[in-house]
C-alpha cells in the first residue's frame, strides 16, 4: 500500500499543479518528483527498478522539450511512449529471443505452466498497446480538453491499470501452482510503475 502511494504522490502533484498553474508548471513538478523519487529511493538504499529509470528518462526528455518548446505535445506523447516500451520489451524479448521477461521478475514469488507465463506476458503487452493509443485518443483526437486528458493521465489511467491488475490476478489464481516453501510466498505480479507521470 506504502509502494502505491509512492507511486501514485507524483501523479497527484502533477494534476494539482496543472490547476493551480499551467501545464508547463506541472511538467516541472512531475520531472523534479521523478527525480526525488529515484534520490529518496538510492538514499534509503532500496533497489531501483527498471520502470523507475526508464520513467525518469522519459519525462526528463519529453517534460523537457514540452518546456523548452513551450509545447504541450511532447508531454502528451510521454505515456503513450513509456506504455510501448514495456509492451515491446515483453514482446521483444518473448518473440526475439524466447526470454519471458515477467517470468524471470516473479518465478521465485509464484509458479505457472509455460503456456501461461506466455499468455500473461502477452496479456500485459497487449494491455500496454492499448493503453498508449487510448491515451493519444484523449490527447490529439481533438474530442477532450487538455483540462480531461490531465484528469485522464493522473487518475484514468491508474484506475484502469488497477482494474486490469485485479483481473489477472483473479485469473492467475486458478493457475498458480505451490511452490516449495523456501521459494516464498505467491504474489499478484507488481504491476509496472510510474507509466502515469
Amino acid at each position: 500500500m506504502k509502494k502505491l502511494l509512492f507511486d501514485f504522490f507524483p501523479l497527484v502533484l502533477f494534476f494539482v499543479a496543472f490547476k493551480v498553474a499551467d501545464i508547463f508548471i506541472a511538467t516541472w513538478v512531475a520531472i523534479i518528483c521523478s527525480v526525488l523519487q529515484i534520490l529518496w529511493l538510492k538514499l534509503r538504499g532500496r533497489p531501483i527498478e527498471a520502470t523507475n529509470w526508464m520513467n525518469v528518462i522519459i519525462i526528463v526528455i519529453f517534460g523537457g522539450a514540452t518546456i523548452y518548446f513551450h509545447s504541450e505535445t511532447f508531454v502528451k506523447w510521454k505515456p503513450t511512449v513509456l506504455y510501448w516500451m514495456f509492451a515491446f520489451i515483453l514482446l521483444g524479448s518473448r518473440l526475439l529471443f524466447n526470454k519471458n521477461v515477467l517470468r524471470k521478475m516473479l518465478a521465485t514469488q509464484m509458479s505457472l505452466p509455460d503456456r501461461i507465463w506466455d499468455r500473461l506476458s502477452d496479456t500485459w503487452a497487449g494491455f500496454f498497446l492499448f493503453a498508449g493509443a487510448l491515451n493519444l485518443v484523449v490527447a490529439f483526437s481533438g474530442y477532450f480538453t487538455l483540462d480531461q486528458w490531465a484528469a485522464f493521465k493522473a487518475f484514468g489511467m491508474t484506475i484502469l491499470l488497477v482494474i486490469f491488475a485485479i483481473g489477472q490476478s483473479v485469473w492467475l489464481g486458478r493457475h498458480m501452482q505451490e511452490l516449495p516453501a523456501s521459494a516464498g510466498s505467491a504474489s499478484v505480479p507488481p504491476v509496472p510503475e510510474k507509466a502515469n507521470d
